[in-house]
C-alpha cells in the first residue's frame, strides 16, 4: 500500500510538470517497473526469471532477461490501473498507455526453442492485444507500443530476411489492430540502423512513430531520403545517452533538416529514446528547450 501511494505521488508530480511545461502527449513516468521487458515477463504467464542471470545491454547497465518455457498468457490487467489514475491527473491532455512490442519481447527473453520463434511471438502479440483493448475501453487514447529490437532480430542470412520482417510486421499488426480507428497507436524504434528494416517500419501502419535520429548522426535522413513517410513520424532531436542538455538552436537545426523530407505538419518534436536513465534536473531544461522548438516551429508553420 504505501508502495502504491509513492507511485501515485510521483506520478502525479511528473504530470502537473509535463502539463504546466506545454508538452501535448504526457507520460507518467513509469515508475512502477524496472526494464521495459522484465516487467511484462513478471505480469504474463508463460515465463520465469534467474535470480543472478544479468546481461550487459550497454555500458555499465544490465537487465535480467525473462526465460520463457512455455505458452504464453495474459492472466489479468498489467498496466490499466496506473494509466487509468494518470489520465485521471490530466483533463485536457492525453496520458500515453506505455506497452512492449511483442517481438522485443520475444528478442530480449531467453525463448523457448522447440516451436518456431513466430510463434512464440503471435503469443506474446494476443497477450499484448488484450492490454490494448483494455486501455482503450478504460479511456486511454494514445497508446505506444514499443519495438527497438525488430532491426537487431534480422537474421544473420539476407535470404531468410523477408521471412523474418513478415512475420515481425503480422504480430505488432496482431498486437495493435484491437482498437478503433479514434485511438492513435505509437510506437519507437531505437538502436538500429534503419535503412534495412525501413519498408516494414512503414507496414506496421502505426500512426505514430519515434525514432532515435541524433544519436546515429542523422543517419535517419538517408533513409526518409531513400523510402519516404507518409504518416506522423518524430525522429528524435536530442541524445538522451548524455547528461548533456541540448540547445534550442541545435534541436532547431535538426527540425529544419527533417523538414526537407517529411511535411512540417507529419512531424513531431521528441527526443531519441526514453529519459528513465537521467537526471532531473537535465531532463526538465532539455524538455523546455525541446518545448521552445516546437512552439517556434509551430508560429513558422503557421505564418
Amino acid at each position: 500500500a504505501e508502495f502504491s501511494v509513492f507511485l501515485e505521488a510521483e506520478s502525479r508530480l511528473c504530470i502537473e510538470w509535463q502539463d504546466q511545461m506545454g508538452l501535448d502527449v504526457l507520460v507518467h513516468g513509469v515508475f512502477e517497473r524496472t526494464v521495459m521487458v522484465e516487467f511484462f515477463g513478471e505480469n504474463l504467464e508463460g515465463f520465469v526469471f534467474t535470480k543472478k542471470g544479468w546481461v550487459q545491454s550497454y555500458g555499465s547497465r544490465c537487465v535480467k532477461p525473462p526465460v520463457i518455457f512455455g505458452d504464453v498468457s495474459r492472466p489479468k490487467a498489467m498496466t490499466v490501473d496506473v494509466a487509468k489514475f494518470a489520465q485521471s491527473c490530466s483533463a485536457n491532455k492525453p496520458v500515453k498507455g506505455m506497452l512492449t512490442g511483442p517481438v522485443t519481447i520475444l528478442k530480449w527473453s531467453f525463448v523457448r526453442d522447440d516451436q518456431p520463434l513466430s510463434q512464440t511471438a503471435g503469443q506474446i502479440a494476443l497477450a499484448i492485444r488484450d492490454e490494448v483493448v483494455d486501455l482503450e475501453a478504460a479511456g486511454i487514447k494514445v497508446i505506444q507500443v514499443d519495438e527497438p529490437a525488430i532491426r537487431e532480430g534480422l537474421p544473420l542470412r539476407k535470404a531468410d530476411y523477408a521471412a523474418y520482417l513478415e512475420w515481425s510486421v503480422d504480430v505488432f499488426r496482431l498486437a495493435t489492430t484491437g482498437v478503433t480507428n479514434q485511438t492513435q497507436i505509437h510506437t519507437h524504434f531505437c538502436y538500429s540502423d534503419f535503412n534495412e528494416i525501413f519498408t516494414a517500419i512503414q507496414n506496421l501502419d502505426a500512426d505514430v512513430i519515434t525514432i532515435e535520429n541524433s544519436k546515429s548522426d542523422l543517419k535517419l535522413l538517408g533513409a526518409l531520403e531513400t523510402h519516404g513517410y507518409a504518416a506522423e513520424i518524430g525522429p528524435g532531436l536530442y541524445d538522451i545517452h548524455s547528461p548533456r542538455v541540448p540547445s534550442v538552436e541545435e534541436m532547431t537545426a535538426r527540425f529544419a533538416a527533417l523538414q526537407k523530407y517529411i511535411p512540417a505538419e507529419n512531424l513531431w518534436a521528441n527526443p531519441d529514446c526514453g529519459l528513465k536513465t537521467r537526471g532531473w534536473p537535465e531532463v526538465k531544461e532539455s524538455l523546455e528547450n525541446l518545448v521552445a522548438v516546437a512552439v517556434n516551429a509551430r508560429r513558422q508553420h503557421q505564418a
